[in-house]
């Protein structure tokens, strides 16, 4: 157990360099493991420091591009930062046989964001919706006010709207904002325009007002994809195509009719969006409190796409699901690699970003249920995941494929494994 204290007087004022040195001595790390802290570039570590409070150093994750996709007729490189090698790779296979039915075709609703202000003690709770709804226009102007520029760029407040709770305890009214954040994400502006409309809330309403803060729940933002697989595509591992296509529409089956399954589902739609959110500097918690909110909205949590099979027999599949993304401010704007994703992918707006996210998320999916209904997931996974193996006992350069090659033919993905591969490699170099 930790015998210092973790009250530190003064931290944050510290350079990374300096706070790093301080941990190193709090918990007694070696020479070695406070040189991992410090070898970020300078500039990464100074980026770091503006970025975060009480930075140590900057944790790097592998940018990864998937190639093969075709969105809307147009081919594109996709950036993905991420760990796992097999998400890369299944979307990579996937957007392939996607793209002999076409590709994928992919929109997204204009960026409207909900800002909630939250209303308790209110003396008569359907006299006061009355009241901010008659006051529409003022509340809008109020809102725009705070945001010229956004206004200036086409965007800002759309609409006020009114929420009613009274089984809620205590009651309250819910008063929500809905504004147009152009090619922001938008926290900051709605949070902003919020702040500044609860005085005049709670003098409509004679109410105290209590929070004041966006939604993730941005169901006004929602983005759509869908693709046609051919049956002909599917006809792998020994199976007709129409075997292949009944494969995947019975690991769908599941996700629809159990949560337990849905909840992987899902997960694994996001294994892509959350890499390219990452990869693009977005807020990739805020994407998934949005989404998995979304997919309970029926009042069972279901998964967020849909798999069917034509009049032709072919695969088709959607998805459809709130996505805030932003191509201004936050780490996009300050992270170079977030700027270099964007230029990779080369994308224009926050509507077409999201477009793209959600057209990922589609064939991400269908990478997984192929893996787990033709060749169970754990053949392809083991055989990425023996890198990783191969990599964490130690070995080097050419000798991460021979025991990664060993290990998948083996069938044995264990470090001990790895690491008597990896002494009978390197005694035999020495005889």
């Amino acid at each position: 157990m930790p015998t210092y204290s973790s009250r530190l007087p003064g931290f944050h004022g510290l350079t990374a360099q300096e706070r790093a040195q301080r941990v190193a001595e709090l918990v007694g790390l070696s020479a070695e493991e406070l040189a991992l802290l410090n070898q970020a570039p300078p500039d990464d570590l100074a980026r770091a420091d503006r970025m975060v409070e009480n930075a140590i150093g900057s944790y790097a994750l592998p940018l990864a591009v998937a190639t093969n996709m075709q969105v809307n007729g147009r081919d594109l490189l996709v950036p993905m930062a991420i760990e796992e090698p097999s998400v890369v790779a299944g979307l990579s296979y996937a957007a392939r046989l996607m793209r002999e039915g076409g590709g994928l075709s992919a929109e997204a609703d204009p960026p409207l964001m909900i800002g909630q202000i939250q209303v308790l003690d209110v003396p008569d709770l359907h006299a006061a919706r009355l009241r901010i709804l008659d006051a529409r226009q003022r509340l809008l102007a109020l809102a725009d006010a705070q945001h010229p520029t956004t206004v200036s760029r086409g965007g800002g407040a759309r609409e006020i709207e009114v929420r009613l709770l009274e089984q809620a305890s205590p009651p309250m009214l819910v008063v929500h904002l809905l504004h147009d954040v152009c090619d922001a994400m938008g926290a900051n502006m709605i949070n902003t325009a919020t702040e500044a409309l609860a005085p005049l809330v709670e003098e409509l309403t004679g109410g105290r007002v209590g929070l004041r803060i966006l939604s993730n729940l941005a169901d006004r933002r929602l983005a759509r994809a869908s693709s046609v697989v051919p049956r002909e595509a599917l006809a792998r591992e020994g199976l007709s195509p129409e075997e292949g296509v009944s494969r995947i529409l019975e690991a769908y089956a599941l996700a629809v009719a159990d949560p337990y399954r849905a909840a992987t589902h899902n997960k694994g739609v996001m294994n892509g969006i959350d890499a390219v959110a990452i990869a693009t500097g977005n807020d990739w918690r805020a994407i998934e409190a949005g989404v998995h909110a979304y997919a309970s909205r029926s009042g069972a949590y279901r998964p967020i796409t849909t798999w069917e099979r034509n009049a032709y027999g072919d695969l088709v599949g959607a998805i459809e699901i709130p996505l805030a993304v932003g191509m201004v401010g936050g780490a996009t704007r300050v992270h170079p690699l977030a700027r270099l994703a964007i230029k990779i992918m080369g994308v224009e707006s926050a509507r077409e970003l999201a477009a793209i996210m959600a057209a990922v998320g589609l064939a991400q999916n269908l990478a997984a249920l192929r893996a787990l209904a033709m060749e169970g997931i754990q053949q392809g996974h083991m055989r990425l995941h023996a890198r990783q193996v191969a990599l964490s006992v130690g070995a080097m350069a050419d000798e991460v494929a021979q025991v990664a090659a060993r290990l998948a033919s083996e069938g044995v993905v264990r470090p001990d494994r790895a690491e008597a591969i990896l002494r009978e490699l390197r005694g035999a170099r020495c005889r």
